[in-house]
């Protein structure tokens, strides 16, 4: 069976919500797709309309359903009419064989909300109708294609709007604009992309606890060159840390080879030697992780290649958001880390240690131009597939 790209909009209410990470959980984990691009929206008055429109006259969609869907999109995903601020959207794009069946499956019945937690809607939607059928109150949590057409039709739209309406909706409409709001940036590491899951979604759940708002995501595959120029602080830390290790261990070996006492003066010089060595060989390491290549490896013309490996990049905004994503995400060791932090419940040791989060504001504005969410990977994905 051929693969397919598939989509799924979470809606503002459920990103409002915090479920966002509930959503992508269930999505990745209960159709074994890949998760290939994300994208955040700020959807314009224009783009809201033409999607609303769309479902009016999708033939794929019942004539009943798409009335609710159309003033569903209508109501929730135009900008706030006060004061103009826009609401978040977040568009996901699945690839895989049956794709569009799955992501499909995995959602639910726009009638949902009656039964347990077997789909997205069961749990987080709700399709409340009176005595005499009409509805009450609607929320389907995200929107999905019922068919690989419309997937198509839907696609192509949002793609078009993908530059000007997508990317960091850091002024939306639920987004706090007051003194003390930070911004910071969290990429989910490649040790919870090995194969689909529920860890990326489950780690967006931790971070919820914060109550700070995700302002953008991308899903991307970090090269070389990003990978050295981003965790560039971290090399002359490593080189000096390592200098205390390696002639502490260099002379506890002489010692034990040869019956010896090792001065401790020639101990730190024997360091100062092997220390700076050792660091720079963590932190190919660390980079090797990170992309899938160690950079000695690679020939400096091909270091802008994307990497092999896959990283999923967050952008919080709120009160003190450097230090609440900190707290949450807990010690680089996940040894060390308290209990329910995201290091202790998916971190295997201090280089896979589930995810990485700025340390101060201006660590966070280096790292996020480097990972650069704002980039669209929207459209390259839907003219794939779709065309133009």
């Amino acid at each position: 069976m051929a693969s397919e790209l598939a989509f799924a909009l979470i809606n503002p209410y459920t990103i409002a919500k915090s479920r966002t990470g509930g959503v992508i959980g269930r999505l990745m984990s209960r159709t074994g797709l890949e998760l290939v691009a994300a994208r955040m929206f700020g959807p314009s008055e224009q783009l809201v309309q033409r999607y609303a429109d769309s479902l009016l006259t999708a033939t794929q969609i019942e004539a009943e359903f798409g009335k609710l869907l159309s003033q569903y999109v209508k109501t929730s995903y135009l900008p706030d009419p006060g004061t103009g601020r826009r609401r978040r959207v977040i568009l996901l794009l699945f690839e895989g064989e049956n794709a569009i069946q799955k992501v499909r499956e995995a959602t639910g019945h726009l009638r949902a909300g009656w039964v347990g937690g077997e789909t997205i809607r069961d749990t987080y939607g709700d399709y409340i109708a009176d005595a005499a059928g009409r509805v009450t109150y609607f929320e389907p949590a995200v929107l999905v294609a019922p068919s690989v057409e419309r997937a198509a039709q839907v696609l192509k739209l949002w793609a078009e709007f993908s530059e000007s309406d997508g990317g960091i909706v850091d002024h939306g409409a639920d987004v706090a604009e007051s003194e003390g709001v930070q911004s910071t940036l969290v990429l989910i590491k490649p040790d919870n992309f090995r194969f689909p899951s529920v860890r990326p979604g489950h780690i967006i759940d931790l971070l919820s606890r914060s109550g700070l708002r995700i302002v953008g995501i991308r899903k991307f595959s970090m090269t070389v060159a990003d990978g050295e120029a981003f965790y560039a602080p971290v090399l002359p830390v490593l080189q000096e840390k390592f200098k205390d290790l390696m002639g502490r261990k260099a002379g506890e070996v002489l010692e034990r080879e040869f019956q010896i006492d090792v001065p401790e003066d020639l101990k730190s010089v024997i360091g100062e030697h092997l220390g700076p060595i050792a660091g720079a060989r963590q932190f190919e390491e660390i980079i090797h992780f990170m992309t899938g290549f160690r950079p000695s490896d690679v020939a400096e013309a091909e270091k802008s290649k994307k990497g092999s490996e896959s990283c999923l990049a967050l952008i919080y905004k709120g009160m003190s958001a450097v230090e609440k994503i900190r707290f949450l995400l807990g010690p680089t060791d996940p040894a060390k880390a308290q209990p329910g932090s995201v290091r202790r419940e998916f971190g295997s040791d201090i280089m896979v240690n589930a995810a990485h989060a700025s340390d101060s504001p201006e660590n966070a504005a280096r790292e996020m131009k480097i990972v650069d969410v704002q980039k669209d990977t929207i459209k390259e994905w839907v003219d794939k597939y779709y065309g133009t």
